[in-house]
């Protein structure tokens, strides 16, 4: 006990070139083995009071060794990651060797077809908020106080603010149509894709999904270029060139006359596949634009007129690459997403030629 130094043990630990010598020296003086385990076992034989001196001696010799590892353990280990951040470095720009090649979603593949499609007739690409004024989403939408969408069952409200009125999560990307008639003198025209919330969650359906709706005003605008529009499109993005349309009359407050746009399919053998058949598909909604809207957007309804539609993102995306469940959209799952996925590259184009290639 007497050649126990505790001075020596902590500049040994002071001067420990790495982790591993750190450890060594634990070990020699803490471990099972150890000189101070070894000399807190010869306290026994001394008397009581050279034990109860001896004993604090050892006591505060080992809180010092143990303070001074734990200091020299941190400022090594310290050393020890900067020195391996230093030789990992790597620059981000280079190509990963033998990584993956990443995808892209589905989600992002469709809206680029779309605007691919629409670009080439002429539309241009608006963009507008997540979470709007009430007036936006539903009163200059010609949709009435009493409306079901106005329900809290279907609708995410934020709190109320001091004045009463609440903001909202926006149902549907009609409002950036209303933000561009309140800003832009007709002629317009525009395609608005984005996120849209509603509450609403199964194999069909999600809380936050994806709409892309369009809206042309001018003074010559008709049924006819609704009807000539949307059957293009349809026929472009499905790659069918034949491919059967028909509109049905439909009710929907911000349209007069409203109608809905049904493809034709075929359903044998409990396969759906789109194009001639016996059997009809509904894909999206359209409609003339309601004189009440425009001019609640300052637009003079006797001097112009326009149409509109919309539709769902996930659902034409689920109907072209055979997605059977929509909750899988937003799953993270990169399994499914490498299947479903697309190289980066593969960037729609109508001079390419039909955009149906399906998943890379």
């Amino acid at each position: 006990m007497a050649d126990f130094d505790a001075d020596q043990i902590i500049e040994e630990i002071d001067t420990a070139a790495s982790p591993e010598a750190l450890e060594e020296i634990r070990v020699r003086v803490l471990g099972r083995r150890g000189t101070l385990t070894a000399a807190m076992r010869e306290l026994g034989g001394l008397d009581p009071e050279a034990r109860r001196h001896a004993g604090a001696a050892l006591n505060e010799a080992k809180d010092r060794i143990a303070a001074a590892l734990a200091e020299a353990g941190t400022r090594l280990g310290r050393a020890v990651l900067q020195a391996r951040l230093a030789a990992e470095r790597a620059d981000p720009t280079l190509p990963v060797p033998f990584a993956p090649q990443g995808r892209i979603h589905p989600i992002s593949q469709t809206i680029d077809e779309i605007v691919a499609i629409f670009g080439e007739m002429g539309f241009a690409v608006a963009e507008g908020p997540h979470i709007e004024e009430d007036f936006y989403n539903f009163t200059a939408l010609n949709i009435p106080p009493e409306h079901p969408a106005r329900q809290e069952h279907d609708t995410f409200y934020l709190p109320e603010r001091p004045d009463g009125t609440r903001l909202v999560l926006r149902t549907h990307t009609s409002p950036v149509q209303i933000r561009t008639m309140l800003k832009q003198p007709p002629p317009i025209r525009i395609i608005v894709p984005g996120r849209t919330f509603r509450c609403d969650h199964d194999a069909t359906h999600s809380p936050m999904f994806h709409q892309v709706e369009g809206l042309v005003v001018d003074r010559t605008a008709h049924m006819g270029h609704l009807k000539g529009c949307l059957i293009e499109f349809c026929r472009a993005y499905f790659g069918v060139d034949d491919l059967p349309v028909r509109f049905r009359p439909s009710y929907f407050p911000f349209t007069e006359p409203s109608a809905e746009v049904d493809i034709g399919c075929s359903r044998t053998g409990g396969e759906l596949k789109i194009g001639a058949g016996g059997d009809w598909l509904e894909i999206l909604g359209s409609g003339m634009v309601h004189p009440q809207v425009l001019q609640n957007c300052g637009i003079d309804p006797a001097e112009y007129q326009g149409f509109a539609f919309g539709m769902g993102i996930e659902r034409v995306a689920m109907l072209k690459y055979g997605i059977p469940d929509l909750r899988t959209f937003y799953e993270s799952d990169l399994r499914w997403l490498r299947y479903y996925g697309f190289v980066p590259l593969d960037i729609p184009s109508l001079v390419r030629g039909p955009l149906w290639g399906g998943a890379a």
